[in-house]
Parts: C-alpha cells; sequence; structure tokens
C-alpha cells in the first residue's frame, strides 16, 4: 500500500465497509489513556499526515468514505479536552460528540465541509474535533459527574 493510502484510510481501517469514518474514530480511543497533551499532539499529527495524504490521492480529494485521517484528527482532538483520568462515561460522550457533529456538520463544520479539496476534507473534522471538545469542556467547567 503507497504511503499516502496508508495514512489516508489509516492502514486500510478506512477500508471497511460498514461506517468507516466511525471506525476511524474508534481505532484511536485508546489515545485517551496517554492524556490530553498526546491527544493534542496526535490530533495535530494526524492533521498534517492527513492533509499531506490527502494531497497527493487526487481521488481524496472529494472525501470518500475510506479517508479516515481526518476522522482520527478530530477524534483526537476531542479527546484532548478530557482529563487525564477521564471515565469510560466521558470517553463515550466525546466519541459521540464528535460523530455527531461530524455526521450533522453544524455551522461551521458545515462550511468546510463545503470547500471540497483537500482542505475541505480535514478542516471539517478538525472543527468537529474542536467543537465537540469545546462541549466536553463546559460540561466538565459546569461540574458535571
Amino acid at each position: 500500500m503507497p504511503p499516502a493510502m496508508a495514512v489516508a484510510t489509516l492502514c486500510g481501517v478506512g477500508r471497511l465497509r460498514i461506517a468507516p469514518g466511525t471506525w476511524g474514530s474508534l481505532v484511536v480511543l485508546p489515545a485517551v489513556l496517554l492524556g490530553p497533551w498526546w491527544c493534542l499532539a496526535l490530533g495535530i499529527a494526524f492533521s498534517l499526515a492527513g492533509f499531506w495524504a490527502v494531497s497527493h490521492l487526487p481521488e481524496a480529494r472529494e472525501d470518500p468514505g475510506w479517508v479516515v485521517a481526518d476522522e482520527a484528527a478530530g477524534q483526537c482532538l476531542t479527546l484532548a479536552a478530557l482529563p487525564p483520568d477521564a471515565s469510560f462515561w466521558w470517553v463515550l460522550a466525546g466519541f459521540a460528540l464528535f460523530r455527531l457533529a461530524d455526521i450533522l456538520k453544524p455551522g461551521p463544520v458545515g462550511w468546510a465541509d463545503r470547500m471540497g479539496g483537500s482542505l475541505g476534507v480535514m478542516l471539517d473534522d478538525i472543527l468537529a474535533g474542536i467543537l465537540a471538545g469545546g462541549v466536553l469542556l463546559a460540561a466538565r467547567a459546569a461540574g458535571l459527574p
């Protein structure tokens, strides 16, 4: 598998037939065990690597389902909003919030999705991750358990 394809599909995860974006998000959930700073670093790394990969794959610039590096980036950015000792329920909430933002594409997420091209492919999920992370931070600040 060429390097750009390996990055874009997360070593083939994006080729799973049912809900590849969900699988792309699930595969990075264990990163939460590393803590928020590592999740942030991984989110940035997946963002840069994904942009590189999509830029080198003309067929990926229309955001096909098999490109899941963007989901990995966004999910890691969401996980960065969780404390190091986050419970299973907070991780599940982060997963669900990110997937909802990615699917429903509210506000700036939808704007980025309509951009198209390599930047649009990556940016909508990055913004969805930031949005979901912001909701998690607000919920924690409000004192939710």
